[in-house]
């Protein structure tokens, strides 16, 4: 049953001609009845590729005390199996953090965060290759700081077949036009690579989103790169599903890239 309803929401997405090489996506994180066809949208662009590692970005909603944190499992579990976390790399990425930033990075077990987790059957249907996994939870949303986890992710990663997922959803139960403009801001500074823009939208409250930690890192990241741009998907809201105007969830796909 997931398998089929993943299959039917990248099937159902529109071929994407993309203007140069996909670095990173971001896809959004609530339940698939809500967000599953934006979301499909984002991983129906990368299924060419074919990434060896694959680095997931998300928000860390729980109350834990650290800014950056990742899995101490050996693999994350789903329906349709296993990915192995890839623990020479999440080494790498914690040593670089910690003595080129002064950034720390925390394992954690047995947390309830979702909104890294929910992307990966995703991976699974488009990729049928090996590929290991590097998890990134971030609770934090200073922009200095996300451009250092950003930097040192980019180092890590240098060398490497990969592909960044960048798991975010936008406005929060606002009435339909109301999450339409805050989500149009959020967008545009995504769009734009604008890191400051995603900042400043969350701190004057033009736009929302769950994951700009998430965002800021893998848009310096993609910066870092070479991207220039995001490209838009997709948007919807939940009302598209639920039929509920009044209190409504952003849903974005978009994919950052690095132009021929």
């Amino acid at each position: 049953m997931l398998a089929a309803d993943l299959d039917e929401y990248l099937g159902a997405a529109k071929a994407s001609n993309l203007p140069g090489e996909v670095v990173a996506v971001v896809s959004p994180h609530a339940g698939y009845f809500y967000s599953g066809r934006v979301a499909g949208m984002a991983f129906s662009a990368v299924r060419d590729l074919q990434p060896e590692v694959i680095a997931v970005l998300s928000p860390m909603h729980q109350p834990y005390g650290a800014d950056f944190l990742t899995s101490g499992h050996a693999a994350y579990q789903t329906p349709l199996g296993n990915i192995p976390v890839d623990a020479g790399l999440v080494a790498s990425l914690a040593d670089r953090m910690l003595h080129d930033h002064g950034l720390n990075l925390v394992p954690v077990v047995h947390d309830q965060e979702h909104s890294l987790e929910i992307e990966l059957p995703f991976l699974q249907r488009i990729y049928h290759h090996p590929y290991t996994l590097l998890p990134l939870m971030i609770h934090g949303q200073s922009p200095d700081r996300c451009r250092k986890a950003g930097s040192a992710l980019f180092e890590v990663l240098r060398g490497h077949r990969s592909l960044v997922v960048i798991s975010t959803d936008l406005s929060h139960y606002r009435p339909q036009s109301e999450a339409q403009m805050l989500d149009a801001s959020m967008l545009d500074a995504i769009l734009r690579l604008d890191i400051d823009g995603v900042a400043a939208a969350e701190a004057n409250g033009s736009g929302y989103a769950c994951g700009s930690g998430a965002l800021m890192t893998g848009m310096h990241y993609s910066s870092l790169c070479g991207c220039t741009r995001g490209i838009l998907l997709g948007y919807e809201t939940s009302a598209a599903s639920s039929g509920n105007y009044s209190a409504v969830v952003g849903y974005g796909a978009v994919a950052l890239v690095k132009e021929k």
